[in-house]
């Protein structure tokens, strides 16, 4: 069975100020996950499933969901974000807002996901090897196996002029197995390259440019929905009445590697990140998808209104 390719395009964009996952950012109309899903395609992929919010459906199927119905030999599926769908015994405060993280995102397409799956972001650009290489994994894996994989990108490549942003950084043990995972926030550019985090009592750590990182573009088997559900609901006992909490994939993967529940496969790539973090990022992206036109990579793309 051809794999599937989880889109995460739930989040509210609070940074970016507004909806990125739908915003057209190619010059003729395309959305970021537009040359996603076309990139998946071109390395064997065969369904796409969309975890989205219930409050922009309408627009979202209109917009996105359409236009890619229409490929013969690709199935849509959707999933839905809402903050209620708990674990058993697990309620949402009534004053939340935040969705609850991109963990919970994947564990609400638990019952439309039925094959080996790859885990992306809507607003990031991750490049056609990437998708190649989650292809090759998830096609000679065991299905029923909590073996996975995930896309280790340099931290270089990652980094946004414009604001801190958070990475998974990653340890790699020297057969090609993440040994550990570390969610940071607030890194900024460093002047002698990499990144740097500064502490409110002003002590600071330096990443170098070459160290690797998650960005969220993994590779799944079913087996991960139970294990993820367990690590939920740890979560939940003790950060459930928290309204700005969120229970993060990385962090999810990081605990199912410590506890020895899973092993991830780091599959790096040379491949140059680029996303919209923030509002001011656009027009950087907005050129970097326009010299992939020129060079021909994207020719096959379709304009969209």
């Amino acid at each position: 069975m051809p794999p599937a390719l989880v889109i995460l395009a739930a989040g509210l964009g609070s940074r970016y100020g507004g909806l990125k996952q739908m915003e057209p950012l190619g010059p003729r109309g395309q959305t970021i996950l537009d040359y996603s899903i076309h990139d998946a395609r071109q390395a064997g992929f065969s369904q796409v499933v969309f975890i989205i919010r219930r409050d922009f459906e309408e627009a979202f199927r209109a917009r996105i969901g359409a236009r890619h119905a229409a490929n013969p030999g690709l199935e849509i599926r959707y999933a839905f974000q809402q903050p209620d769908d708990l674990p058993a015994g697990f309620s949402s405060p009534p004053d939340r807002e935040k969705p609850w993280g991109t963990g919970h995102a994947v564990w609400c397409a638990r019952g439309v996901v039925d094959r080996p799956f790859a885990v992306i972001n809507a607003d990031d650009f991750y490049g056609a090897d990437s998708f190649r290489r989650l292809a090759q994994f998830l096609n000679i894996t065991d299905p029923r196996a909590a073996e996975f994989a995930m896309i280790g990108f340099r931290l270089g490549h990652t980094l946004s002029e414009h604001g801190s942003v958070a990475r998974g950084i990653c340890q790699v043990d020297p057969t090609g197995w993440l040994a550990r995972i570390e969610e940071q926030t607030s890194l900024q550019p460093d002047p002698a390259g990499g990144a740097r985090i500064t502490r409110p009592d002003g002590s600071s750590t330096v990443f170098p440019a070459d160290t690797i990182v998650s960005m969220n573009c993994w590779a799944f088997t079913p087996a991960l929905f139970p294990l993820l559900e367990n690590q939920l609901i740890t979560f939940l006992r003790e950060n459930g009445a928290d309204l700005k909490a969120e229970f993060y994939l990385p962090a999810a993967v990081g605990a199912l590697i410590a506890n020895q529940q899973a092993r991830v496969r780091v599959l790096p790539t040379e491949s140059r990140w680029f996303g919209v973090t923030y509002r001011e990022d656009k027009a950087r992206v907005q050129a970097a998808l326009h010299s992939l036109h020129e060079a021909g990579q994207y020719s096959s793309i379709p304009p969209f209104p």
